[in-house]
């Protein structure tokens, strides 16, 4: 998401937010890649973070390994049509960006025979980073995370979880994932494991495309009167706490659509955690066992960019 009004100076800063949750956008999770966030914390044990670290580092290489394995016991088209899910929107005229943000535009260079009778075909195209399906990079709301092209892309890769929130968003549109719903989540499919994926299922996919329903305007150029569902500050806090890479929601933005401070990507993106917007199709992942795979454009420099989302179902 873009916001179309700076952050109000004053409540929660960055440095306030990042030294509340124990990170720094630097020493926590670094442009290079380097620290997790839990090494930033005093009184960290360094033998548990050790540990943590090791234990991430296994799962994704158990990940990768299943991947491989899968690809290797698996004709093409068993693995897409049985296993595969595209959770991304396709790039078009009628894909949903910000009010105030550049929308998606497809323009013919060339399209036919060239000067030889050859068949040639090539287009430009533009656009805001924010929109559609897209990743947003740490960089994004805090200052000193990571870019687009900065983030390791083991992170990108992870153990997908899925928290359903669709009764609470039927009932209220501005709706804020709380802490309470991330630990119901864990009580009836076990704890969030670091590194993983966490997508949030508010059900807003199913107005897709249609911006005054998914935004709840369609006014360009405004972004006053959007309203849809997203993270609250206490929700983000609890996934950084429990060391996810990334996560994502089937709206428009992390945070609801009436925010004006932004907490959401704000503390996610202190921690040097990744943001996916717009994700496609979630409802038909399972809660827990899928493998999300989220790759986005490498902009160097880049604040977010389109992004490929797909699940192997497991």
């Amino acid at each position: 998401m873009e916001a179309n009004r700076p952050v109000p100076s004053g409540g929660s800063t960055e440095h306030g937010l990042s030294k509340r949750l124990c990170v720094s956008p630097i020493h926590g999770r670094g442009n290079g890649g380097g620290g997790r966030r839990l090494g930033g914390c005093p009184g960290r044990d360094p033998r548990a973070v050790a540990r943590l670290e090791l234990h991430r580092r296994m799962t994704k290489r158990t990940i990768l390994i299943c991947l491989s394995l899968a690809a290797c016991t698996s004709t093409p088209s068993e693995l897409c049509d049985d296993r595969l899910i595209d959770l991304t929107h396709p790039f078009d005229e009628n894909t949903i960006y910000w009010p105030t943000a550049k929308r998606f535009e497809l323009v013919h260079a060339a399209w036919g025979p060239n000067d030889q009778g050859l068949w040639y075909a090539s287009n430009d195209l533009s656009a805001s980073e924010h929109g559609g399906t897209h990743l947003d990079a740490p960089i994004h709301f805090a200052r000193g995370g990571r870019d687009t092209a900065s983030i390791p892309i083991g992170e990108l890769v992870g153990p997908a979880r899925v928290v359903d929130v669709r009764e609470a968003c039927e009932r209220d549109r501005d709706y804020r994932v709380t802490p309470a719903d991330i630990r119901a989540h864990e009580a009836s499919f076990g704890p969030i494991p670091e590194g993983a994926i966490v997508l949030i299922h508010t059900g807003w996919g199913r107005f897709w495309p249609d911006a005054k329903l998914y935004l709840g305007s369609d006014v360009p150029g405004d972004a006053s009167d959007l309203h849809f569902p997203g993270l609250s500050s206490g929700a983000a806090d609890l996934l950084v706490e429990r060391g996810v890479d990334v996560v994502g929601i089937d709206t428009a933005s992390l945070d609801h659509g009436q925010s004006t401070h932004f907490l959401a990507h704000r503390v996610l993106g202190a921690a040097n955690v990744a943001g996916l917007e717009n994700v496609a199709n979630v409802g038909r992942l399972p809660a827990s066992g899928a493998t999300l795979i989220a790759l986005p454009m490498k902009i160097a420099g880049g604040t977010g960019g389109p992004c490929r989302v797909v699940a192997l179902l497991p």
